[in-house]
């Protein structure tokens, strides 16, 4: 069977979330449960707007986080930039339907044991290097690597043989079904396997993407400049992009509202009213989200080794408050991970934690606490010191004097991956904006088999690999989601707070930007006017 699929991957504003709501589920679909292919269509879309597309400019993004070159291949704060350097196999549309990048076509059989890749001719690297089935395999390889740090490692390693059927198409070999397939084609970015240690590095990033690496300044940024051997033709319109570090939200806001820079998604909630006033500003709020803001809970730290305490601080927290004061409204207050475009989403467990200092009081009691003293490490960025600063302010009136540690955000990154977290954190997290099994498999805070918390849960580690292999939209499917989050809300060893808006603040200059699932620019269609 066959089906094509149009391109482009173009944004989906706030008001499309509400029809997607329902759609979620079209992710579900695809997984291995039949023989299903897709074909690129050729044609290039028509950038949105009301101007006509020119060739030419330098686009100035401003960034609150430098790049990390050690988290090149997971999902992080600077993932902004790997869909500038680097093309995907495939990409989801707005229904989270998977579309043709460097996979043009792909075909599995009903059993799911493998799919196999017919491989977009024509490519090549920015040194000139033709891409071929060979950097496909190391891609999938670099994953499993546990070096890598890369949240779908899991899912990478269910490929356990690969062949080639030439030069541009190729069969990957699986364990078992994969209902997350396709996160992770659109996840693994395309990087040159010859030059990957200095990539790590941050010495050269060579990719097949629409711009070329020039220099990353520490504490700067990064400098790009137009792959004139890009295979889309005509494309970028952009001479060159230049990512700033403006670590400060005055800083960050001002150099918008000047025109120093023409685009961000590192705004704070509380700087949007200032956004909002500008008129040559223009906002765009993605409905995929931002990933998650949460309180993170050691378990092996006690009192918090009891669950009473954790659902205590679950209770303390004004969602609400939190949204308005730290998000200026952007996002969505949540006691669960999901977006509502989410399979996994439902309003019960969306407010199954509501503000009730009375009841967190209480819990607290029950298990023998009328204060605690902890600490809480979080990110120093404006918008999460902002998070941090409600969370403690809340936990204060319950009685959990909590001691704010700000730490950079490689630094905490790092303490994510190796679970040397304090006793409460507060981060956010991505993954749930996509194959509901992704976030329990993928992301270090909810990894069943080693999370951040070091929770262990023999049910927990059952259900999520149910989901995992069984691709499934029915009763069944969603039945297994429930559990999920059932857990999570009962250990609370993962505190969810409020799902971010992917907020876009862009001049009214700037025409056809657009984000992938992961947080990745997309900037092949952009210009300025």
């Amino acid at each position: 069977m066959t089906a094509s699929h149009p391109s482009p991957f173009s944004a989906v504003t706030r008001r499309a979330t509400l029809r997607a709501a329902g759609a979620g589920t079209a992710l579900l679909g695809l997984g291995l449960a039949g023989c299903r292919s897709a074909v690129s269509s050729e044609g290039d879309p028509v950038p949105a707007g009301d101007a006509k597309p020119r060739r030419g400019g330098t686009l100035r993004i401003a960034i609150g986080n430098d790049f990390t070159p050690a988290l090149l291949f997971a999902q992080s704060a600077q993932s902004l930039q790997q869909g500038l350097l680097f093309n995907t196999l495939t990409r989801y549309d707005d229904r989270l339907r998977p579309q043709p990048e460097l996979a043009v076509s792909w075909t599995y059989p009903k059993d799911g044991r493998s799919i196999t890749l017919k491989l977009r001719e024509g490519v090549a690297f920015h040194d000139g290097r033709p891409f071929t089935a060979d950097d496909v395999i190391f891609a999938v390889q670099n994953l499993q690597n546990p070096v890598r740090a890369a949240q779908l490692r899991a899912t990478a390693s269910a490929v356990t043989g690969f062949e080639k059927h030439g030069d541009h198409e190729l069969t990957l070999r699986l364990t078992h079904p994969v209902a997350n397939l396709f996160d992770l084609f659109e996840f693994m970015i395309i990087t040159d396997r010859h030059t990957v240690a200095d990539a790590v590095a941050g010495r050269k990033l060579n990719g097949t993407g629409p711009f070329r690496f020039v220099k990353w300044s520490p504490g700067t940024g990064l400098d790009l400049v137009r792959n004139d051997r890009y295979w889309r033709a005509g494309r970028p319109y952009l001479d060159a992009v230049e990512l700033r570090v403006a670590g400060q939200a005055d800083a960050l806001v001002s150099s918008l509202r000047t025109g120093q820079s023409q685009l961000s998604f590192d705004v704070p909630g509380k700087s949007m009213a200032l956004v909002k006033s500008t008129p040559s500003l223009k906002i765009t709020d993605y409905s995929t989200g931002a990933g998650a803001y949460y309180v993170g809970v050691n378990t092996t730290v006690k009192p918090l080794d009891d669950k009473a305490v954790r659902q205590a601080i679950a209770w303390a927290v004004d969602r609400d408050r939190l949204l308005a004061q730290s998000l200026g409204g952007y996002g969505l207050a949540s006691a669960a991970p999901w977006p509502r475009s989410s399979p996994a989403f439902t309003e019960a467990r969306r407010t199954h934690y509501r503000h009730d200092p009375a009841k967190a009081r209480e819990l607290l009691r029950s298990a023998g606490h009328r204060s605690l003293k902890l600490p809480l490490l979080h990110s120093a960025t404006p918008g999460d010191t902002s998070i941090a600063e409600a969370v403690q302010y809340d936990l204060a009136q319950v009685g959990i004097d909590v001691t704010l540690e700000p730490t950079d955000p490689a630094t905490a990154q790092k303490k994510l991956i190796s679970q040397s977290m304090p006793a409460l954190w507060t981060l956010s997290h991505g993954f749930a904006q996509v194959h509901p099994s992704t976030l329990a498999v993928s992301a270090y805070p909810f990894n069943e088999a080693k999370n951040t918390s070091r929770f262990r849960s023999g049910t927990y580690t059952r259900i999520v690999k149910e989901a995992w292999t069984t691709p499934d939209d029915g009763p069944a499917g969603r039945a297994r989601y429930a559990r999920i989050t059932e857990i999570l809300l009962d250990e609370a060893f993962i505190i969810d707070l409020v799902v971010r808006g992917q907020v876009q603040v862009a001049s009214e200059r700037l025409r056809g930007v657009s984000l992938n699932k992961f947080s990745q620019a997309r900037l092949d269609d952009a210009y300025l006017v």
